[in-house]
């Protein structure tokens, strides 16, 4: 390890532009070493279409028919089709469970909250595509200090993605990233707006920031010198606090002085599409494919030409006896004496071999077969058999099980993330919580009905106190699903295995307009003091109340006054 990177990480000292760019160039050079520039390049062009670039074609057609992407998308909307949940829950064992019912339900409204403003379902199907395409995808959360909330301190949660080939792990031969002794992130920013922020950080060397070339460019016509510079971002964990600290800088000059991130988790969430042993890069869905598509594509150009050149009758003629022929339609032909049927004759095109066409349908079936998309999960079978369709279906969806669960798996580590900075930079915020019994005292003592909620304070570094009172379960959260709990619900209740009080306390939010009032109402309704009954009441001091009911003709034995009244009138009418 050189010099000037010993002891950096050990919060004795700390590191500077000179020391945290020798680890970036650490880091490129493994990336050129599995050539992973160069391999984005080519994934990227054929999947979007550029599949010919850099071949000279010398005016020969460039025919592509891009099966990769139709592919790549239904396997990425395949395992990012249901909405994904992030449900956190005490754990069993943990002392005073009773305690944490209110913190877990107000964290359980925090996620929902970061994932509504930070859109994590279109952000999940971009984070899965870069895996499919690149090999990678990554997620990198901060804190944006200056974002409105609705209290009175600004700042949110935010979460990006990012290129894999931007990030770069201190330990490469490692894929797990809270193991990792240093990350670095690179980004290109616009030269002025950073020299502006390392004056304003008290950088007195912020006009050696120039413009500078993107290392990751690999196509020489790209590269250009333009307006932007490198930034560097260097996360690390030192090794005395654990905590993870953060230094900004460029090549020549800092960009914003080392400090203490407070959090305990790197805000890095990593996807490898297939695991590489002993690398953290992992292997891309389209690399092992592009064989293929460059073979249908070869095969279609060839026939093209074949096409181009055979396909049409050519004339032969006697030059002696025709001296220019017409092609024009219904154009007369004139000869110079003789036999006509001596004089022209037209030669039949050669057939091309139907196997051309059987050879490459198979190669696109088997490529798409392969990866589970077949004819039915694609929906170009008719579904004569709903049973055999549905069972086709799910055996199709096998092989990107294990993808699904990756990404699964991913998500929770984004909201183990978020409850990190959740813990270290809410403090303390209003939040809607149910009303303490003193304050429906003091409601009672003045004579009004207390409300269900009120807003009071809560301090969300409880989170940081308890790291481990919380476990976080990612799966799917479809529209079918909340219908199967709502169906069993129901059947419960209605079977009189659950009360209505469990019923409600249940049933998923949305279903039941003022469902946390309604649970009140009920509540107070059965915590009423019962008071004994009087002579013609019901017990409980409840009123019998004429709402206008006819009277029930008795049955069984006796002979009461409404039964003589029938038998004297001979009819029922106006008593029943």
């Amino acid at each position: 390890m050189p010099d000037e990177i010993k002891g950096m990480f050990g919060g004795k000292d700390k590191p500077n532009c000179q020391s945290g760019y020798v680890l970036y160039e650490k880091g490129m050079a493994f990336n050129n070493s599995i050539k992973l520039n160069e391999t984005i390049r080519v994934n990227e062009n054929f999947y979007i279409g550029k599949q010919w670039e850099g071949v000279q074609a010398n005016g020969l057609p460039t025919p592509q028919f891009n099966f990769l992407k139709r592919v790549t998308g239904f396997i990425v909307a395949t395992i990012t089709t249901d909405n994904v949940k992030v449900t956190a829950s005490a754990l069993s064992n943990t002392p005073n469970t009773n305690e944490l019912v209110e913190p877990v339900r107000i964290v359980n409204e925090e996620f929902e909250a970061l994932a509504e403003q930070n859109r994590i379902p279109s952000m999940l199907r971009e984070f899965a595509r870069n895996a499919a395409v690149d090999g990678d995808g990554c997620l990198y959360t901060y804190w944006d200090e200056n974002a409105e909330n609705g209290q009175k301190a600004k700042g949110a949660i935010r979460t990006e993605v990012i290129e894999n080939n931007r990030v770069f792990f201190g330990n490469p031969n490692d894929r797990r990233v809270q193991t990792q002794p240093w990350i670095i992130i690179s980004s290109r920013e616009i030269v002025r707006n950073v020299c502006r922020r390392a004056k304003e950080n008290g950088f007195d060397e912020w006009e050696s920031i120039t413009s500078d070339l993107d290392e990751r460019d690999v196509d020489p016509e790209k590269i250009t010198h333009d307006d932007k510079v490198t930034v560097l971002l260097l996360l690390w964990r030192d090794e005395e606090s654990g905590k993870i600290w953060a230094y900004e800088f460029t090549r020549n000059c800092g960009v914003k002085k080392p400090w203490d991130t407070l959090l305990s988790l790197y805000p890095i969430t990593w996807l490898p599409w297939d695991y590489v042993p002993d690398c953290y890069h992992g292997q891309a869905m389209i690399t092992g494919l592009i064989p293929n598509q460059i073979f249908v594509n070869k095969v279609f150009a060839l026939t093209q030409v074949s096409l181009m050149r055979t396909a049409f009758p050519k004339y032969i003629f006697d030059s002696t006896r025709i001296k220019k022929l017409d092609n024009r339609v219904g154009g007369a032909i004139g000869i110079a004496g003789g036999d006509i049927n001596n004089a022209i004759k037209s030669i039949d095109p050669a057939s091309i071999s139907p196997q051309i066409a059987q050879f490459i349908e198979l190669t696109i079936t088997k490529t798409e077969e392969s990866l589970g998309a077949t004819s039915v999960a694609l929906g170009d079978t008719r579904p004569d058999n709903t049973s055999a369709i549905i069972a086709l279906q799910r055996a199709a969806s096998t092989p990107t099980e294990m993808t699904k669960q990756c990404l699964y798996q991913s998500v929770e580590d984004l909201f183990r993330i978020y409850l990190d900075f959740m813990g270290e930079y809410y403090g303390k915020r209003m939040v809607d919580m149910p009303t303490p019994e003193r304050v429906k005292a003091l409601y009672a003592f003045i004579g009004q009905q207390a409300p269900d909620e009120i807003a009071m304070e809560f301090d969300f570094s409880l989170l940081k106190q308890h790291p481990m009172i919380l476990k976080l379960d990612a799966g799917a959260s479809s529209y079918y699903s909340e219908i199967a709990s709502m169906n069993t619900l129901d059947n419960l209740l209605m079977n009189g295995h659950i009360t209505i009080l469990q019923y409600l306390e249940r049933i998923p939010d949305g279903y039941i307009p003022a469902r946390r009032a309604l649970i009140s109402e009920i509540m107070r309704t059965t915590q009423q003091p019962q008071t004994p009954a009087m002579p013609g009441q019901p017990a409980g001091g409840a009123t019998n109340l004429d709402v206008g009911a006819k009277p029930e003709i008795p049955t069984g034995g006796g002979f009461g006054a409404l039964q003589r009244k029938v038998l004297e009138s001979g009819t029922t009418e106006g008593m029943v």
